[in-house]
């Protein structure tokens, strides 16, 4: 793998890490003021964004590589997305949802070194 394709795939994992957490922010804020609220509605326009991004960039990736190999690297923005919500959201990080991340990533390394 190149280094090009390196810098893809943490960009479209990013993307779409960074769009799930404005979308949920900006569904939480909707709940409150409203979708129309300037912010709330930059939130939501920033979510689809980097979605559409992570969605771009996921076709060009697979031009390029098999899905069995894609995939489990597409499979880590599971745990990311968790570790952020914790971190950027204030979520709470049960029992089970620390063993179902910890598995997912188990899974992930497992798949990746095969």
């Amino acid at each position: 793998m190149t280094l090009m394709a390196v810098f893809i795939f943490t960009v479209e994992i990013l993307a779409t890490v960074a769009g799930q957490l404005l979308l949920k922010r900006a569904m939480e804020g909707s709940n409150t003021v409203g979708l129309g609220n300037r912010r709330v509605l930059t939130l939501f326009i920033g979510g689809v964004a980097g979605l559409t991004i992570s969605f771009f960039l996921t076709i060009a990736l697979l031009q390029h590589f098999d899905l069995s190999y894609f995939y489990p690297i597409q499979g880590s923005t599971v745990v990311l997305i968790t570790i952020a919500a914790v971190i950027f959201l204030r979520e709470k990080l049960s029992i089970q949802l620390l063993a179902g991340s910890l598995l997912i990533s188990a899974g992930i390394a497992l798949v990746s070194v095969s």
